[in-house]
């Protein structure tokens, strides 16, 4: 979790501005969470609280769209 979080961070300035090597600093000014971050921590807050109930997905089953 933290190296995803992390890595969110550290990435955050390069996003748009492809790095080809290591030799970067790891957290220049403007680095921040993104929407990454967001939606890693809501995902896995909800894998952690959600009751043990064998139907915790049935909310989000995806019909299909066959006529």
């Amino acid at each position: 979790m933290y190296g995803a979080v992390f890595g969110d961070i550290i990435g955050s300035t390069y996003e748009l501005h492809n790095v080809k090597t290591v030799d970067f600093p790891p957290f220049p000014a403007g680095s921040t969470f993104t929407d990454d971050t967001v939606m890693t921590i809501a995902v896995a807050e909800k894998l952690l609280t959600q009751s043990q109930s064998k139907h915790f997905l049935l909310p989000l089953q995806i019909t299909s769209a066959k006529s």
